[in-house]
């Protein structure tokens, strides 16, 4: 009879313990999303947020059903398409690709064309995929776009993997012809967190694959003041930026960033910041990512401990 009280009162303290720690828990994302709200608050914009733990999917996330303009985001999903086609051997990274002066038109960001200003070479698909996705280069995303048949099939790549409330439907040269060609590729937050959380797990793209984009993704220049902006320097993030131009009201369509940060305990969070519609300066957007950025990582840091 004493040991079964002795285990009755175990038992007890064990689900108080349970129902203290849940409490805790459900505190400390609240303080989280508190936090980021406030941020949000001062944006002078509409703003996405979505951050999930990569380990237990703990996930908190701002404007959640709102589709907002990727802009060279997209470049993300569709690296992943392309890569999809390596591993199934239709393409190589070694191979060839001929570029023409045609492919590399002019008023866009290329560094493939300030490399190559007079086309007519044969250059490898991996230095044509990096470019894209570590530069964001603008002719290489068509480039490849090309390569795949169009975004309607890099689209239906992400919609096959469970990915649903994303539109890939125009190219960079589209977008570029008018202003709200740009919000025809929209992602809602959750499902580019699902996106990553995919890219994460390295269960759709084989391990040399995902080793080749998140290097890519990890040495991208671009953004160095957005999500990267206010972490510690050591802070490992594999990120895809993405950025409109400013309309002559003053309205920048979207300033973005994603990616996978590596906590201090090796542990990972998934992180997307759409900023968009705003009237900010492009230091004051990069800065509200920037603070979503050190939040997020700060709360999860001092978790980890």
């Amino acid at each position: 009879m004493i040991q079964r009280f002795r285990s009755i009162k175990f038992l007890f303290h064990i689900g108080l313990a349970t129902v203290f720690l849940s409490a805790s828990v459900s505190a400390q994302i609240q303080d989280l999303k508190a936090g980021i709200t406030e941020i949000v608050g001062k944006a002078n914009g509409t703003i996405g947020v979505g951050i999930m733990h990569l380990e237990t999917r703990e996930t908190t996330i701002v404007n959640e059903k709102h589709k907002f303009p990727m802009q060279s985001v997209f470049k993300f999903p569709l690296a992943m398409a392309v890569l999809d086609q390596v591993d199934k051997g239709k393409l190589s990274l070694d191979q060839k690709i001929h570029i023409t002066k045609k492919d590399l038109l002019p008023k866009t960001h290329s560094p493939l064309r300030e490399k190559y200003p007079d086309g007519n070479v044969d250059i490898t698909l991996a230095e044509i995929l990096n470019a894209t996705v570590s530069f964001s280069d603008n002719n290489g995303c068509d480039i490849l776009f090309r390569l795949l048949g169009g975004p309607k099939n890099v689209q239906a790549y992400i919609h096959n993997l469970g990915v649903k409330d994303i539109a890939i439907v125009a190219t960079e040269e589209e977008m570029s012809r008018h202003w709200d060609v740009q919000f025809t590729n929209w992602c809602e937050p959750k499902a580019m967190l699902q996106l990553l959380n995919i890219f994460q797990k390295g269960k759709k793209l084989s391990k040399s694959s995902t080793d080749f984009l998140r290097k890519s993704m990890v040495d991208s220049p671009t953004g160095p003041k957005r999500i990267k902006g206010l972490l510690p320097k050591t802070a490992v993030v594999a990120h895809k930026t993405g950025t409109s131009g400013t309309n002559d009201k003053g309205v920048t369509a979207a300033n973005n960033d994603v990616g996978i940060i590596t906590l201090p305990d090796g542990k990972h969070i998934a992180l997307v910041v759409y900023v968009s519609n705003s009237t900010l300066d492009e230091k004051g957007r990069d800065l509200v990512i920037a603070q979503i950025a050190k939040v997020a990582y700060d709360h999860y840091a001092q978790s980890s401990k």
